[in-house]
């Protein structure tokens, strides 16, 4: 095999943009403990030259919850010290990749006032998410089902991510009164045009052909294909990603976007989400749906008055700040930002949020401010503060892993 030093240099040479195409976290139904420390929770395979981590946790969707993300990073860390392993891959169990974070989990522990074991979740799932986005190996996501929210986090800064017909992405915070975070502000910013303020704010979904277009997804494959894809790169004995990417590009399909996609939509999508308001978004898709009649503008403007507005406003500043900033000073915001969300000093909205979409199940969450008027400048400021003067931010390891931009 090559050398370490040299594959980690063909795979930041592939970074340069971290999106090949022209056109390029958090949802559980989880009510277990965050602390689950059984090594089920996360299986592994291995190969002659190759590991597979599975997120094996099929009743929530492959949540993340602390347990997960500790012991990623012990495999990730263990295979990367090994000179016979020369790429790792990572899958899911059953019809999910990974649906996100363990929010209700999250919820009851915030209303039983733990936010240090809040905090905990977000270090260590952050931290992961940071050492796979500076690692030093090729890495293969099989995103095949559901992809949300951290599902993204811990397969999009990768090396490669394989759609299938049966992936379904999306960042569906603002619905929960949260924000895009595991990254999301980094990678969705850097999208083609402003499509990635739009899935932001919004929530909308992406399928597996989308994610190809837009440039989320580096290879599609059909799911019935992926085991003919998976037994050919056990067979692999490299540490090269350009012999990797020729053999994933055996198997891929060439697929275009059907017609009713939003990609399809981008020269309205970036004439309407390229304002610096999300009032002023509102004002250009009321007058583009008057002057055109056109269904996505009202669509569009049905999922924008039904998500939190203190959501809206933080998670529009985030992608935009995301633009210019490195990838770990993304990761040390949304923390900053994530604290906020569940310390309930600003607003309840994530509780709140979580409670009607996945306790109670009403889908009529009582948001606070209720309209996107009340969310004052004050109080998105705060959100992207530290929780006191003394609360530490997000320590990643930049001096020992570099982090790219």
């Amino acid at each position: 095999m090559q050398s370490l030093k040299s594959a980690s240099l063909i795979r930041r040479s592939l970074r340069i943009s971290p999106f090949k195409s022209s056109y390029r976290s958090l949802t559980s139904l989880s009510t277990n403990a965050l602390s689950n420390d059984s090594d089920d929770i996360v299986l592994v395979e291995g190969k002659a030259c190759s590991r597979t981590a599975i997120l094996n946790r099929p009743p929530v969707l492959n949540a993340l919850n602390t347990a997960v993300g500790a012991r990623l990073q012990k495999l990730y860390k263990s295979w990367e010290d090994n000179p016979d392993i020369g790429f790792v891959m990572l899958k899911g169990s059953e019809r999910a990749f990974c649906a996100g974070g363990d929010i209700v989990s999250l919820y009851h522990l915030i209303n039983e006032g733990n936010i240090e074991a809040c905090k905990d979740f977000c270090r260590t799932v952050y931290g992961f998410i940071y050492h796979l986005g500076t690692y030093l190996k090729p890495h293969v996501a099989l995103l095949n089902g559901i992809t949300m929210g951290g599902g993204g986090g811990v397969s999009i800064p990768g090396t490669f991510r394989v759609a299938t017909n049966k992936t379904v992405f999306a960042t569906p915070e603002t619905l929960i009164g949260f924000h895009p975070d595991a990254g999301a502000s980094f990678y969705l910013s850097h999208l083609p045009g402003y499509l990635g303020e739009y899935l932001a704010l919004t929530g909308d979904k992406l399928n597996g052909v989308e994610m190809i277009g837009c440039g989320l997804a580096t290879h599609y494959s059909l799911s019935a294909r992926l085991p003919l894809l998976e037994e050919q790169l056990g067979k692999l004995v490299t540490d090269d990603p350009s012999v990797i990417e020729t053999s994933l590009g055996t198997y891929s399909d060439v697929v275009y976007p059907d017609s009713t996609s939003v990609l399809h939509r981008i020269e309205t999508l970036d004439k309407c989400f390229s304002h610096d308001t999300v009032e002023e978004i509102i004002d250009s898709l009321e007058s583009e749906a008057a002057k055109s009649h056109d269904d996505w503008c009202a669509s569009t403007l049905k999922k924008l008055k039904y998500v939190s507005p203190l959501s809206l406003k933080v998670s529009l500043r985030s992608i935009r700040e995301g633009r210019y900033q490195t990838f770990d000073r993304c990761l040390v915001r949304e923390y900053r930002m994530s604290l906020q969300g569940m310390s309930k000093q600003i607003s309840n909205d994530f509780c709140e949020g979580v409670r009607a979409r996945m306790v109670d199940k009403d889908l009529a969450p009582k948001w606070n401010p209720p309209i996107l008027e009340q969310v004052s400048t004050d109080m998105v400021d705060q959100y992207f503060s530290p929780l006191s003067e003394c609360e530490p931010d997000l320590e990643l390891p930049t001096k020992q892993r570099e982090a790219f931009t």
